[in-house]
């Protein structure tokens, strides 16, 4: 598929796509004869894992990594077959920690942000409440 359409898949911009296969993150496994870069189902799969790595802090280097160790030779669609060693499998133990520890923060924002809005709500409501009576 072209780059256009793994834009609509994925949710991510032309220009962030592009820049993913720039910094060596996701590359097209194929370029058309006009040049056009073409992507399969492989590929969207990686973008994906990008998108979801990116909220969770994960930096351009640790994004790599991460696919490395999930996708071994560039396979998305890994069945889980390949083992990994007792250091690559101390790595994904880690990352696996540090996405945990980051949802956790995040939903403690998410916490704080659905309290102030509930504060919000309720004030427009006394004031709105307020300017109806005589």
């Amino acid at each position: 598929m072209r780059i256009g359409e793994v834009s609509a898949r994925t949710g991510l911009s032309l220009r962030t796509i592009r820049y993913y296969e720039e910094v060596g993150l996701v590359t097209p496994s194929a370029r058309s004869q006009g040049g056009f870069r073409l992507y399969t189902e492989p590929d969207v799969a990686r973008l994906n894992l990008v998108r979801r790595m990116k909220p969770l802090g994960f930096q351009l280097d640790e994004m790599r990594e991460l696919i490395g160790l999930l996708f071994p030779g560039g396979d998305a669609d890994n069945d889980g077959s390949v083992t990994l060693d007792a250091q690559e499998l101390s790595r994904l133990r880690e990352f696996t920690e540090r996405a945990e520890r980051r949802c956790a923060e995040l939903r403690a924002t998410l916490d704080v942000a659905e309290d102030f809005a509930a504060m919000l709500r309720a004030s427009l409501a006394r004031h709105t409440e307020r300017a109806r009576q005589p």
